[in-house]
């Protein structure tokens, strides 16, 4: 795949953004993204992160959610920039 402009991910429902992150770190470890993760305002079960162009790579997306039930949710997946 080429370089995303950002990564976005939609949940089941709607979260609580003060306690949802979403990071995208390259095969060291480092932190890629520039700003920080926001739910969108208007689809409240959407977050997603601004990325810079990503040289070839593989990466992975760290993200941890706690909908506005209280329920708690993380998990990770990779890709890969050719």
């Amino acid at each position: 795949m080429s370089s995303p402009a950002k990564v976005r991910i939609l949940f089941d429902g709607p979260l609580e953004p003060s306690f949802t992150t979403l990071t995208v770190t390259d095969a060291s470890g480092k932190q890629v993204n520039v700003d920080k993760a926001s739910v969108d305002p208007q689809q409240p079960a959407v977050v997603s992160v601004a990325l810079p162009p990503l040289v070839a790579g593989h990466y992975t997306v760290h993200w941890a959610a706690v909908a506005s039930d209280g329920h708690r949710t993380h998990g990770d997946y990779s890709f890969d920039v050719k």
